[in-house]
C-alpha cells in the first residue's frame, strides 16, 4: 500500500496526516447522508449521480485519512488522487476505481457543462458503486483500524 502513496507524498500530491475517530466518523456521516439524499424522490438524475459520487469520495477520503494521508491543498485534480487512492488503501477492485473515475467525469459534465447529461441508469449505477465503496471502506476500517471507528 504505502509504496505508491509514499511516492505521492514525495511528489507533493499527498501529505502525511494523523486522523482521529472523530474525523473518520464525520466523513462517514457525510457518506451516509449523501447515500440517503441521492435517493430523494423527484431529484434529477444529474443530482442523484453528483450526491452519490460525493458519498463515494468521502468514503475514499476516510480510508486515505485512516491510512495516514490526505491530499495536499495545492494538489490540482484532488478528486482524481482521492479516487485513485482506493487502489492502495482498501485495495478496491480496479473495475470499481475505473468506474468511479468515469463517474467523476460525468459529474463534472453535468455540474459545469450541460444539464441532463446523466441517465437514470447512470445515477443508479453510481449509487450502487457508492454503496460498494462504503462497505469496502467500513470493512477495511474494522479490520485494519478498528480504533478509528466510534462504538
Amino acid at each position: 500500500m504505502s509504496t505508491t502513496l509514499d511516492v505521492w507524498v514525495s511528489s507533493g500530491s499527498l501529505q502525511r496526516h494523523r486522523t482521529s475517530p472523530e474525523e473518520v466518523a464525520d466523513l462517514l456521516s457525510v457518506v451516509e447522508r449523501d447515500l440517503a439524499a441521492a435517493q430523494t424522490p423527484g431529484l434529477s438524475d444529474d443530482w442523484k449521480l453528483t450526491i452519490a459520487y460525493n458519498s463515494a469520495l468521502q468514503a475514499a477520503k476516510a480510508a486515505l485519512a485512516a491510512a495516514g494521508y490526505r491530499v495536499s491543498s495545492s494538489e490540482k485534480g484532488h478528486h482524481y488522487r482521492i479516487v485513485e487512492s482506493l487502489r492502495y488503501t482498501v485495495e478496491a477492485p480496479a473495475a470499481d476505481v475505473d468506474l468511479l473515475q468515469r463517474m467523476k467525469k460525468k459529474r463534472h459534465i453535468s455540474d459545469y457543462e450541460v444539464a441532463g447529461a446523466v441517465s437514470e441508469q447512470e445515477a443508479r449505477e453510481m449509487h450502487e458503486l457508492a454503496l460498494r465503496i462504503r462497505e469496502l471502506v467500513i470493512d477495511w476500517l474494522r479490520k485494519q483500524h478498528p480504533e478509528l471507528l466510534k462504538k
